[in-house]
């Protein structure tokens, strides 16, 4: 006979259990009572309305077939909460997954840590990449971006003899409503000078003050390194965004983050910034195997740890004001920052236009 303590346990996770189930059975009803299913070349592709920042509701592609090319990145509620997060519904170009470089804080330590492979690069079948991609482009009508840069370094093939570059630029140039987005940390841009044609391409890379790159961006080029490579691909015309993400509050940040700024102005000037701070989902800290960086994390948010408030505020209107009072430059916004930051920024979320999105 069960102890009243352990029968009264077992009642309360019976109940969740049941209330789980409920849960996710409403989920499921109202996802296909909204779903919809079109076809292109005998490829699926599947549509949700969805809530956007905004308030508005608008009919979006949710994945292609079976979601392992294309698939909408919507794992972020909309936010509700002063600690939710802010994070438009992008879509990934899921063509590989995995990174050659090896950054301390790299959240894909803890999304592929049950596999064999943990994030060493693999590179997806290239046919069915471009069926999915084909099939995207025939018949999907509002414009998006697609990230091809979530769960890999999108430049991590450009030193092998097919490129993906010179694969996947030409599939998106045979139309004018949607642009690949490749995001890195790498300056192998010598492919993407060759390409003539690369008007639905946009550049992105991610960079950050040199002290944090050389204690935590293990095997990544230099910072210095990274801008050349962005100079070289705008000054070819390529559309190249900046993301400073995630910023670390290391002594005489300021000093080196402006420096920073600096760096990047006496070369180009990004079509935008995209600028983010230190944080750690659980899984991503239990995976890594350098964790002296999490020691700048003490307040949770629904996307896992982050650096206090006050500081994160610091440095973000440090960064921006410098930006407007130097640069004259405003094309500033925050990536996985919650409601709150936005709020006491004067900043409007559900206006934003950040690294992933149009």
């Amino acid at each position: 006979m069960l102890n009243p303590r352990r029968k009264k346990k077992r009642q309360r996770a019976s109940l969740i259990s049941s209330l789980r189930r409920c849960w996710v059975g409403e989920i499921m009803a109202k996802i296909q009572n909204t779903r919809k299913r079109h076809k292109s070349n005998g490829i699926s592709i599947f549509t949700e309305e969805y809530e956007l920042l905004d308030g508005s509701k608008k009919r979006l592609v949710q994945q292609v077939a079976d979601g392992s090319i294309i698939k909408r990145f919507d794992k972020t509620p909309l936010p509700k909460k002063p600690t939710d997060v802010i994070c438009p519904h992008f879509l990934e170009l899921k063509w590989a997954y995995g990174c050659p470089f090896d950054c301390a804080w790299c959240y894909l330590k803890g999304t592929f840590r049950f596999l064999q492979t943990k994030t060493q690069p693999v590179i997806k079948d290239r046919e069915k990449v471009r069926l999915h991609v084909e099939a995207f482009l025939d018949i999907v009508h509002p414009k998006e971006v697609l990230n091809t840069g979530e769960i890999a370094d999108s430049l991590m093939s450009e030193r092998k003899d097919d490129p993906f570059s010179k694969f996947i630029i030409p599939l998106f140039e045979g139309q004018k409503r949607h642009k690949v987005l490749f995001l890195t940390k790498s300056n192998w841009v010598e492919n993407f000078l060759e390409i003539k044609k690369h008007d639905q391409a946009i550049m992105s890379f991610s960079l950050n003050a040199n002290e944090v790159a050389k204690r935590w961006e293990k095997g990544a080029p230099s910072v210095a390194d990274r801008i050349e490579a962005a100079t070289k691909v705008s000054d070819a015309g390529y559309e190249t965004r900046i993301r400073i993400d995630p910023m670390v509050p290391i002594e005489d940040w300021k000093k080196h983050y402006i420096q920073l700024i600096d760096d990047i102005f006496d070369n180009f000037t990004p079509e935008r910034i995209t600028l983010g701070s230190l944080r750690g989902l659980q899984s991503t800290i239990n995976g890594s195997k350098d964790k002296t960086w999490v020691k700048y994390l003490s307040e949770w948010s629904n996307w896992g740890r982050k650096i206090e408030l006050d500081k994160r505020y610091t440095m973000y209107s440090t960064i921006i004001d410098y930006l407007e009072d130097k640069y004259n430059y405003n094309k500033v916004a925050l990536c996985k920052e919650t409601k709150e930051m936005w709020e006491r920024l004067g900043m409007d979320y559900k206006k934003i236009r950040c690294n992933c999105t149009w």
